[in-house]
């Protein structure tokens, strides 16, 4: 019966969020080492950010980020495939996107760098990075 008791307390913990008997005297070190680690992650402007390709539409649109931001594409349709080109910059199309893959582009200078599908050139978006 103690056994019992004790995987429902637990559990119980775990969905709290807490997990059972954790030490807590690790709870100085960890906190020393993720803040001598926030030298070396992105600044709080290079987050990552998020388009998704639904319903034949970039969603966001207009996507607005600070330089350094990486941006990922995902595509959420069920059966179509898509791809980002930003025409204007001669650059290259990404490879198609099947439903469930990913592009990624890092945006580092300031400016409007609008973008289409290659196969869907009425889709469109833009994004904005700025300070």
């Amino acid at each position: 019966m103690s056994t019992l008791r004790d995987n429902w307390a637990s559990t119980r913990q775990q969905r709290r969020g807490r997990t059972p008997h954790a030490p807590r005297f690790l709870a100085a070190p960890l906190l020393m080492a993720s803040l001598c680690l926030g030298v070396i992650l992105p600044a709080a402007g290079a987050e990552p950010a998020e388009v998704v390709i639904e319903k034949m539409l970039f969603v966001p649109q207009v996507l607005r980020i600070k330089p350094g931001t990486t941006v990922t594409w995902v595509n959420r349709e069920k059966r179509n495939n898509h791809s980002v080109l930003f025409e204007q910059e001669n650059m290259l199309e990404s490879d198609r996107l099947f439903p469930g893959e990913t592009y990624q582009r890092t945006f580092d200078k300031p400016g409007r760098y609008p973008y289409i599908c290659g196969p869907h050139p009425e889709m469109v978006g833009v994004i904005e990075v700025a300070e």
